[in-house]
């Protein structure tokens, strides 16, 4: 029952993701995200600092795709190497490959141009949803998850939360600091990114679940 339930939650989550990223992307043009995206840009770019511009430089680097990419390889032939599990491998994969190919065809499909009042660094591409913060979602939960599983401790796994949780919002705050998206590119980002995170482990603890029980028929 405890396993169903695992099941049903992530389902649940991803149906929400999913309709609460349509309630945003219905209101980019709208008054009210306007008001929303000017309040938290005015409060973020509030806050630029010759020491916080290199910080913020930094974890936007953090979530380019080149640094993802390179991450994602690392973690991959870890998880290979001493864990020994290639359905989390696949998962892994569709995660973050799926939320980047999700990502250019949501820009394509909504076409929303940059913020161009205060940038720190140049662009280019469309603004909304966020690729970096798309990209940092999928990899960090993707890792929460998979490392969630293999970590007994109740410490290492609140570590594993928390850096997680740090990383997908700094990388996101950054974008905003920087001048290169509207927080409501993020916001979208995190919905968009957090449906194909629910909705693939969903799939995976589901035919886990289902495979466990036909071994259990077998023997």
């Amino acid at each position: 029952m405890r396993a169903k339930l695992k099941v049903t939650v992530f389902l649940v989550l991803s149906i929400l993701s999913v309709l609460c990223f349509s309630v945003v992307a219905s209101l980019i043009k709208g008054r009210w995200i306007a008001q929303f995206d000017s309040s938290i840009i005015s409060a973020v770019q509030g806050m630029e600092s010759p020491w916080l511009t290199p910080i913020m430089h930094g974890f936007t680097f953090i979530g380019s795709t080149t640094v993802v990419v390179v991450i994602s390889l690392c973690c991959l032939f870890l998880f290979f190497k001493f864990l020994h599990h290639r359905l989390e491998l696949v998962l892994f994969i569709v995660l973050v490959a799926g939320t980047a190919i999700l990502n250019q065809i949501l820009k394509f499909f909504f076409q929303r141009e940059r913020p161009t009042l205060h940038r720190l660094i140049e662009e280019t591409g469309y603004s909304f949803p966020s690729g970096h913060s798309m990209a940092a979602f999928a990899l960090y939960a993707a890792l929460s998850f998979l490392l969630w599983r293999h970590i007994s401790s109740k410490s290492g796994r609140t570590i594993v939360i928390l850096t997680s949780i740090l990383m997908i919002l700094l990388i996101g705050t950054s974008r905003i600091y920087l001048g290169v998206h509207y927080p409501s590119d993020i916001l979208g980002a995190y919905l968009a990114s957090g449906f194909w995170f629910t909705f693939c482990v969903w799939i995976f603890q589901w035919y886990m679940e289902n495979r466990k029980q036909l071994i259990s028929t077998k023997e």
